[in-house]
């Protein structure tokens, strides 16, 4: 299926692009006026763009039903700071309320029951819910277009961030990933949360260059068996491994034994296991196991 967004509604086209580009995380930024009145409201496109300067750019996009625009960009256009409050799943209800079309005289503090708490370095007040506060402040807004559903890029430099101590790891020097349960949104009303049981670890490739799948035996390249996952996991050695004499597996000797006689089916049972391995995240083990079959 091919979707020609020229051809479709604008609001069509959000949601095909919401549903696709996700999950986003969550601005939720709150700001203020010239005169002083707060605003308290969640975005979800948004993202981190930059360590130095540290930079995180959201866009409070033009309403799609009839093209006005948010109070949010209103108030940085006459103050340019903001705080963003990073949402976690402890106050995700509270924020989805939050982003309710308030007249622009009420307070979404109160009407979400969030706590205002004065920043250090910005006039618009922090949520005292949240685990992260980042103050900061607007170095520009940029118009990406003047109809329904447009966006705003606003860039904003990131003074100062606020972490609760309950997320912080055991030498309390990072934030713990497990502890913050962070809350992302995809299409429609569908969110995720990240916690314990969605989350794992893709090792990154750094100074060294990975061999690449290009590189690995044509057996193992072309397996039925090998998802591209675990090629991507083979290919991400530093170089081709050779076999280890002394690595003993007894799985791998049940399958040396048990098919011997039939080296086709011996060599699917052999990336059957090794993709076991694999998604088990023993990288080393199912090189070892692939090699036997390279070797038998």
């Amino acid at each position: 299926m091919t979707i020609r967004f020229q051809d479709i509604p604008g609001s069509e086209t959000q949601q095909w692009l919401q549903h696709a580009v996700a999950p986003r995380p969550i601005c939720f930024a709150s700001t203020v006026d010239e005169a002083g009145n707060v605003n308290l409201s969640p975005f979800s496109f948004f993202n981190l763009f930059s360590a130095r300067p540290p930079i995180v750019v959201f866009s409070p996009s033009r309403r799609m039903r009839d093209n006005t625009t948010k109070h949010t960009l209103e108030n940085i256009l006459q103050v340019p700071e903001c705080v963003i409050n990073m949402v976690d799943y402890s106050m995700v209800q509270q924020t989805s309320l939050a982003s309710c079309e308030f007249p622009k005289n009420v307070d979404e503090f109160i009407k979400a029951g969030f706590t205002r708490e004065p920043a250090s370095m910005v006039k618009p007040p922090m949520v005292k819910e949240a685990k992260i506060k980042l103050e900061c402040r607007i170095n520009e807004v940029k118009s990406l277009g003047n109809e329904g559903g447009a966006g705003n890029l606003v860039i904003a430099e990131v003074l100062c961030m606020h972490v609760d101590d309950s997320i912080l790891d055991e030498e309390r020097k990072m934030i713990d990933q497990r502890k913050l349960q962070l809350v992302a949104r995809l299409g429609g009303d569908w969110y995720c949360r990240v916690d314990e049981s969605s989350l794992f670890k893709v090792p990154k490739p750094n100074t060294q260059v990975g061999i690449g799948v290009d590189c690995l035996p044509a057996s193992i390249r072309n397996s039925l068996l090998l998802t591209g996952n675990h090629l991507g996991m083979l290919g991400n050695v530093h170089e081709v491994p050779v076999v280890d004499p002394s690595f003993e597996d007894k799985h791998l000797q049940e399958i040396i034994q048990y098919y011997s006689v039939n080296p086709a089916e011996m060599e699917k049972e052999l990336h059957k296991y090794a993709a076991a391995l694999l998604s088990q995240g023993k990288i080393n083990e199912a090189w070892q196991v692939l090699l036997t079959g390279e070797n038998a």
